[in-house]
């Protein structure tokens, strides 16, 4: 998620490296590709005390109803649902307007409590701790709650029922015949006793990459740089006209600057780089092709950018670039729905992948990273999961995805729901790059599968990208504490 990191965009929690393709790319088979083969758990002992159950074991009693052809989960039609989503990039009009309205239609005798909140963990980690969690949860953001450690203490309900019942549109399909293929396997997690299971939906196609004005470019005669000799060259040209040429928000979204300097090093090294530091492996943040790529960035921040970035939060730097005081920015395509306030007209937002560093480099130009982002999933121990399974349905029926779409400009998982959709230009930027890179889509897991690595590589690369630290200090620093949270046996572990 988005996003995101921080408190504004989705913060995905997403797969793995992409597999080969075939040529005539669509977004289906992109996204087939961008998509995880799954995820791995191994659980270690005491894990996450503040999000077990309360002494009381949670919930008894659960609400369920009598199954049929319209009702295959077999939902109670009055029981009580609350949803709680991340008020981030995608906003949460898309539940309070499209998606709950679907399940009050098909369920008019419901209450449904909506809340929205920009600390998911601040605010739900109490009621985990207790035994009374929400139906449905939108787990995102900085502050999110740690999957693996919630499937640890079963606090996620298995989703196999909700993806083998018929689908909203078609009750000759599954709801998982529905979907980009990859989504199911992307939220599995193996269990304590072994077993794998689907216990996350990842719902929102995300693409990561530079973004820059089209209107500007276009007015300069600036063209996008595919090689670092013409990005540095073209960061100089836009000095010489009073702009700031890159920058990000120290204060609060680091995150952006640390996936900027990893998808470099992927696209140098392949993504095996990637893959090594999401394991854990031993000094996998100190390969050569991620010094490469720290210094490198380093020497853009050091010469391009605005040190007084480092005390500014995501929204300030981004209304920078809307006034046209700052060229290039990296984020995730939440970003234009995020900005759509503030953007001035014809502003045309436009991504590019990194430029490439060295004529060496293993990936391609194009090689951009991307995934099924923004983590959804259902309490098990809450009064009603079967509705809260049921909400999910809804989502993945056309009309959901559809709304979703129109409501916030970003396509889903589910390939019917935008269908002709004309998506807006930056998202239109994105999903062309996407098809572009044909089977060169990368990702990575680590920062959703370990907080306390995402916070460090935070901390640290402010350090680099504000001149405190130089690039071998950077890794040294991040690659202690991932050797430290692989030698801690409370830390469940992931590898891909």
């Amino acid at each position: 998620m988005s996003a995101t990191p921080d408190t504004s965009p989705a913060y995905p929690s997403t797969g793995t490296a992409a597999p080969s393709a075939a040529p005539g790319t669509t977004r289906r088979t992109v996204l087939r590709r961008a998509a995880a083969a799954g995820l791995l758990v191994t659980p270690a002992a005491g894990l996450l005390g503040a999000c077990a159950t309360g002494g009381d074991g949670g919930n008894t009693e659960q609400a369920t109803g009598e199954k049929t052809a319209q009702n295959p989960l077999g939902v109670k039609e009055d029981a009580e649902l609350e949803v709680v989503i991340f008020n981030g990039g995608y906003g949460d009009k898309y539940a309070t307007d499209v998606h709950e309205k679907l399940y009050q239609q098909a369920f008019p005798k419901a209450k449904i409590t909506h809340q929205s909140t920009q600390a998911v963990s601040t605010v739900l980690q109490p009621r985990f701790a207790s035994g009374n969690p929400p139906e449905f949860v939108n787990n995102s953001g900085e502050k999110f709650l740690d999957f693996g450690a919630l499937v640890n203490d079963g606090q996620l309900q298995d989703l196999t029922e909700m993806w083998d019942a018929p689908s909203v549109d078609d009750p000759n399909k599954k709801v998982r015949d529905t979907v980009i293929p990859g989504v199911v396997e992307q939220g599995m997690f193996n269990t304590p006793d072994g077993q794998r299971k689907p216990y996350v939906l990842y719902y929102v196609s995300t693409v990561y990459g530079i973004w820059y004005s089209g209107k500007l470019f276009k007015e300069n005669g600036w063209t996008a740089p595919t090689t670092w000799e013409q990005f540095t060259a073209l960061c100089e040209q836009i000095k010489s006209k009073g702009i700031t040429p890159f920058g990000y928000a120290g204060a609060n979204a680091a995150y952006y600057m640390w996936n900027v300097i990893l998808s470099q090093a992927a696209k140098v090294g392949g993504p095996e780089i990637l893959r090594n530091i999401d394991n854990l492996e031993p000094d996998a943040w100190k390969a050569d092709a991620v010094i490469q790529a720290a210094r490198a960035w380093a020497e853009i921040g050091k010469n391009f950018s605005d040190k007084s970035f480092e005390g500014l939060k995501h929204t300030d730097v981004q209304l920078r670039q809307n006034q046209y005081k700052l060229a290039f920015y990296p984020s995730g395509d939440w970003l234009e729905n995020e900005q759509k306030k503030d953007t001035p007209p014809g502003f045309e937002y436009q991504i590019m992948p990194m430029p490439s560093l060295t004529a060496a480099d293993k990936m391609p130009h194009g090689a951009i990273r991307a995934a099924a982002g923004e983590g959804y999933f259902v309490s098990a121990k809450s009064k009603n999961p079967r509705g809260g399974m049921e909400y999910m349905r809804q989502m993945l029926s056309k009309a959901g995805a559809r709304g979703f779409t129109e409501t916030v400009g970003a396509a889903t998982v589910v390939p019917a729901g935008s269908e002709g959709y004309q998506f807006p230009p930056g998202v239109a930027s994105s999903q062309a790059a996407l098809k572009a890179a044909g089977q060169n889509v990368f990702n990575m897991m680590f920062d959703n599968w370990y907080k306390e690595l995402d916070t460090e590589a935070r901390t640290a690369t402010n350090e680099l990208m504000f001149g405190r630290a130089s690039a071998e200090q950077w890794a040294e620093r991040i690659q202690k504490r991932a050797d430290a949270i692989k030698n801690d046996s409370s830390i469940a572990k992931f590898t891909r």
